[in-house]
């Protein structure tokens, strides 16, 4: 694989793999979503091992309330589909600034 980035100065290392990747902030939950995909899991198996991961050793950090930011990629289809699960607290929401309601439909 080659360099996306054409400045080799990055405060992050870059990732590359030929059979998968996973990344996350902690060491232990980047090992087992790895680990999902050695063992024949897909990308949604290694992330939700690796998001469960994060709740235990990063407590402070995750969470079961917490905001998804989802990139897929479809590849019968061919389409690169973006979801997150950000939304107001509560159903009543009253803020005006709520980015539930900012939402198609």
């Amino acid at each position: 694989m080659t360099n996306i980035n054409p400045n080799t100065f990055t405060t992050r290392p870059e990732i590359e793999g030929t059979f998968g990747v996973v990344t996350s902030t902690h060491w232990i939950a980047t090992a087992v979503g790895m680990g999902i995909l050695e063992r024949g899991g897909n990308a949604f198996d290694a992330a939700v091992a690796t998001a469960f991961t994060l709740q235990v050793v990063e407590p402070h950090l995750n969470g079961p309330g917490g905001d998804v930011p989802v990139i897929v990629y479809d590849v019968k289809r061919g389409i690169i589909a973006a979801r997150t699960s950000i939304s107001c607290p509560a159903p009543g929401c009253s803020r005006p600034a709520c980015p539930a309601r900012s939402r198609p439909g």
